[in-house]
């Protein structure tokens, strides 16, 4: 029997701290659901326990803890006679729909998640962990790894869907001329831009082992005839002569030091006329909420965990790169999900 008085407490941030330790497991079961192929198999409606069970090779019993589970989250809908469908969040989960979350989820599933588990680590250290967890670096290891290649281009392919339409606006008029994509991956973004706009070229600006994949999506777009392949280091060099250069994602791969390296490789190849596009996560102020800061500050932890140096930067930090490159930012266009489109000239 308890006796004397308990202690007057405010169970709430206890209960709330709880939820975010559990949100490994949270993200875990999304993953797992992605991983065994459940939501392509709801995709034209709800299915039984027994019939996805069977689809997946898995036991009944648990698969259907699994999906009550997320039905808490909103990511599966119960609905009677024991079968369960996809609600409009867990529909994102679809490999076949835009800005589909699904190659985000086997990036977690797989290396990218197992670098995350060290974070400690890299806390410790200072060091990135997916360079000590797998014994080489990201970037190597997507150059040798076609798998994880292919999974990241989808997930950076996914988030330009979001993105697209505010990149698109800056982009600005027809007698831009040409544009080139300064580490453009699989062009994914250039052909985008190409296709929105008919009367513009582009040029490419990557490395070897990802022209291949950048040469089949610019020809299966019917664009060949208006798009260079450059294939190149852009630390060490990129074309000149363009009206519009861009560089979506790739500062907050490095350091700062490299970041005005590539900044100032892009001021040289630019005229007085032309622009550079930057496309990064802003990250909020200190006490900034709700979710883009949310997403903001993820990523940065997500950028410490596979690259030495790499971060996210205030638009502040992102403003000093500039003017340390020789370039001035006249313009910020905030996108969806907390990223900005940052237009720079030459000074």
């Amino acid at each position: 029997m308890v006796t004397g008085v308990l202690p007057a407490i405010d169970t709430g941030p206890a209960i709330a701290m709880r939820r975010l330790l559990f949100g490994q497991l949270l993200s875990r079961a999304v993953q797992t659901l992605v991983t065994l192929g459940v939501p392509e198999l709801l995709a034209d409606g709800p299915r039984t326990v027994d019939e996805l069970a069977r689809l997946t090779g898995t036991q009944v019993r648990p698969l259907r803890r699994l999906l009550t589970a997320l039905v808490v989250f909103d990511v599966v809908a119960a609905e009677p006679d024991d079968h369960f469908g996809l609600t409009p969040l867990g529909a994102t989960l679809r490999q076949d729909v835009p800005a589909s979350a699904a190659p985000t989820a086997l990036l977690a599933a797989g290396e990218v998640g197992e670098a995350w588990d060290d974070l400690r680590d890299t806390v410790r250290t200072g060091r990135a962990a997916f360079e000590r967890t797998h014994g080489e670096g990201f970037f190597d290891h997507l150059r040798r790894d076609a798998t994880t290649r292919l999974v990241f281009d989808r997930s950076q392919e996914a988030g330009l869907m979001v993105e697209l339409p505010g990149i698109l606006a800056a982009v600005g008029q027809p007698d831009v001329g040409t544009v080139v994509d300064v580490g453009g991956g699989d062009g994914a973004l250039l052909a985008a831009v190409l296709t929105a706009e008919p009367t513009l070229r582009g040029v490419l600006l990557e490395r070897s082992e990802a022209v291949a994949a950048a040469a089949d999506r610019i020809a299966r777009a019917g664009l060949a005839d208006r798009c260079r392949l450059h294939v190149g280091d852009f630390f060490q060099e990129v074309p000149g002569g363009a009206g519009v250069y861009l560089l979506r994602h790739i500062l907050h791969d490095w350091d700062d030091d490299r970041c005005v390296a590539l900044l100032r490789r892009c001021a040289m190849a630019m005229d007085s006329v032309a622009t550079l596009l930057v496309i990064e996560t802003v990250p909020a102020k200190p006490a900034g909420t709700g979710v883009d800061a949310e997403v903001a500050a993820l990523m940065d932890l997500y950028m410490m965990s596979l690259f030495d140096g790499g971060r996210e930067r205030s638009l502040a930090e992102l403003t000093e790169l500039f003017a340390a490159a020789g370039l001035d930012l006249t313009r910020v266009t905030p996108l969806p999900g907390g990223a900005a489109v940052m237009t720079a000239v030459r000074r």
